[in-house]
Formats: structure tokens, C-alpha cells, sequence
């Protein structure tokens, strides 16, 4: 386990190479002057060249690189210029609303496609079936800032029903005593339950828009996964030996099918930490999406660059728990590998 830990840690160093190198190119290509947007508009030429000489862009590109990793290398990952403030700073105060929105979501989508997906898959053309393909072609066809928006209307403007989609918390509460970054789990540990509500209230039309997105990916998988185990050898063995239909289904066919599963949620999860920022901007949510949107618009390389290193580290440890998922499901991926 722990030599299987260690190699796919070695073979992911390259990977976290080649986002430091292209993130850093390709913020360098964006159009617009940093230096001219904080010197203002009406700043002259010198003025201007001041402030390039201050935040070093008047160097080599090749100076520039290697001062970037020689910060990175002391866990600097430079100031945002639009706050002020150290972006690893920054990213760890916000990094805590991305995961409990994405965490949230994934969880809701799960609980909702897996049984969905055996059930299509056992009953195949039925009503459940239909069902299935349902939401999972209205999930794929309905983009999220849409699903998002519709839902605040139709839940917060017309009905009433949720609170005002601004934020992690109602104005009215403070934060809870940080311990974790997430106010679920914060506002447990402190014992406040009002605060728990509020913030659980918060999160409801986020969670909801982003796990409508995708669970269809997840009752699709799930849903052909299961077609194909339930027409091997050893399930008709199984019936045939009188074991019950619940047997049958969870502890030969879920546990079989769920490899193809697994590899889809790690899939599915990455994509949604990339694409949180679409919602978190629906819903005024403070995340690290927002955060990088607002950074690339105003040409800040420094957030732009400390996001996308955050998130490749994110996907290679969410690709070492995948990997871990595998060997607890099925030992002889180990042995195979």
C-alpha cells in the first residue's frame, strides 16, 4: 500500500511541473498591462514603467519564472495586487467554501444517482428507467448559471422560501469560531444550532444547481455499469443458489460495478472543483473560483497562478484516493498493478 502510495506520488510530481510552467506562460499571455491598470487611467508613461519596475514585469521572462518557483519553493506564492494580501493566504481562507459547496453537492448527486441508476438498471424500460433518462438529459442540457438563476427566482423571489443567494451566511450571523474553514462543521462544533440552520439554508440552491449538473453523469455510469454485471455468469449463479434480491444487487452487483463508478466521480469531482466558479458567482459565493475570476479580470497573475497550482494538487490527491477506493473495493487492483 505504502509503496503503491509513494509511486503514484512520484509519477504525479511531473504533472504539478507542467501546470507551474504552463499556468505561468500562459497568465504572461493574457491580454492587458497589469502595471496600466494599477497605475490607473490616467497614469502617464513613466508612471506606468514605475510601477512595471515594482512588480518586476519589466524583468525577463525567464528572471521571472525563476523567481516564481524559488517563491513557491518557500510556500510564497506572491501578493494579490488587487487586495493586498499573500495569495496562500487568501486561498486557504476561501478553499474551505469551495470544497463544503462541491463536498455538499457531490454527496446529494450520489445519494440521488446511485439508487437511480440500479433501479433503471434492474428494471429496464420501465417507468424508473424513463425516469433516469430524464434527469440525467435535463441535467446534461441545462447549463448551471441557468439552473442557478431560475432556482433563486422561483425559490427566493417568487415563493420566499430560501434565504437571499448572497454568500456563505445571513447578515444577521457572524461566522462561527473557525476551526475547519467549513461553517457546517464549525457551527456543530461550537453548539450552535441557529447558526447551523442558517448556514445549511445558504446552502441548499448552490448545492442543488451544482448536483443537478452532475448527476447525470454519475446514474449514467452507474446505470450501464450495472446493466453489464447483472449479465455475468456469477449473478445468475447467485439467484440461482436463493440468495435474496437484496444480496444479489448490493453485495455482488453494486460492489462490482462501482470500479467504472469510482472512476467517475473522481472524474466528475475534479470537474466540479474547476467549474464551482459559474455558481459561486450566481450566489455570491466566496470561494476560490470567484477569487481567480475576479483576479483574471484584472490581470493579477499572482491569484490567477495560485488557483490553478491549488487545483492540480487537489486533482492529484483526489487521484490518490481513487486509487485507494479502487484497492478497498476490489484487493486485486494492488496485485494488478
Amino acid at each position: 500500500m505504502l509503496r503503491t502510495l509513494f509511486t503514484r506520488l512520484l509519477s504525479a510530481l511531473p504533472n504539478l511541473v507542467g501546470v507551474v510552467v504552463i499556468t505561468f506562460i500562459l497568465t504572461r499571455a493574457l491580454p492587458g498591462d497589469p502595471a496600466a491598470y494599477f497605475a490607473g487611467g490616467a497614469a502617464t508613461q513613466e508612471a506606468i514603467a514605475q510601477v512595471r519596475s515594482q512588480l518586476g514585469l519589466d524583468k525577463p521572462l525567464l528572471d521571472q519564472f525563476f523567481l516564481y518557483v524559488a517563491g513557491l519553493a518557500r510556500g510564497d506564492m506572491g501578493l494579490s495586487l488587487t487586495t493586498g494580501q499573500p495569495v496562500l493566504q487568501e486561498l486557504l481562507s476561501r478553499l474551505p467554501a469551495s470544497l463544503e459547496l462541491v463536498l455538499l453537492a457531490l454527496v446529494l448527486a450520489c445519494a440521488i444517482a446511485l439508487p437511480l441508476g440500479v433501479l433503471a438498471a434492474t428494471r429496464p424500460g420501465s417507468w424508473v428507467d424513463q425516469l433516469c433518462r430524464l434527469l440525467t438529459t435535463a441535467g446534461v442540457s441545462l447549463p448551471t448559471f441557468f439552473t442557478g438563476l431560475l432556482l433563486a427566482y422561483v425559490f427566493y423571489f417568487l415563493l420566499g422560501w430560501a434565504p437571499s443567494p448572497l454568500g456563505r451566511l445571513d447578515p444577521m450571523f457572524s461566522p462561527p469560531p473557525s476551526v475547519t474553514g467549513l461553517y457546517l462543521v464549525d457551527a456543530a462544533l461550537a453548539g450552535d444550532g441557529a447558526l447551523w440552520w442558517a448556514a445549511f439554508k445558504q446552502l441548499i440552491l448552490p448545492v442543488v444547481t451544482m448536483a443537478l449538473f452532475v448527476l447525470a453523469p454519475i446514474a449514467r455510469m452507474t446505470r450501464a455499469s450495472m446493466l453489464s454485471v447483472l449479465g455475468a455468469d456469477f449473478i445468475r449463479t447467485a439467484r440461482a443458489s436463493g440468495l435474496s434480491t437484496r444480496t444479489v444487487l448490493v453485495t455482488y452487483g453494486l460492489r462490482n460495478a462501482l470500479l467504472p463508478v469510482v472512476t467517475t466521480l473522481g472524474m466528475v469531482f475534479s470537474f466540479m472543483l474547476g467549474s464551482s466558479v459559474i455558481v459561486e458567482k450566481v450566489f455570491g459565493w466566496p470561494g476560490v473560483g470567484s477569487y481567480a475570476i475576479d483576479a483574471l479580470t484584472a490581470s493579477d497573475y499572482a491569484p490567477v497562478q495560485g488557483f490553478v497550482l491549488a487545483m492540480g494538487v487537489l486533482f492529484v490527491l483526489l487521484n490518490l484516493l481513487v486509487d485507494l477506493a479502487y484497492v478497498l473495493i476490489d484487493p486485486r487492483v494492488v496485485v494488478e498493478s
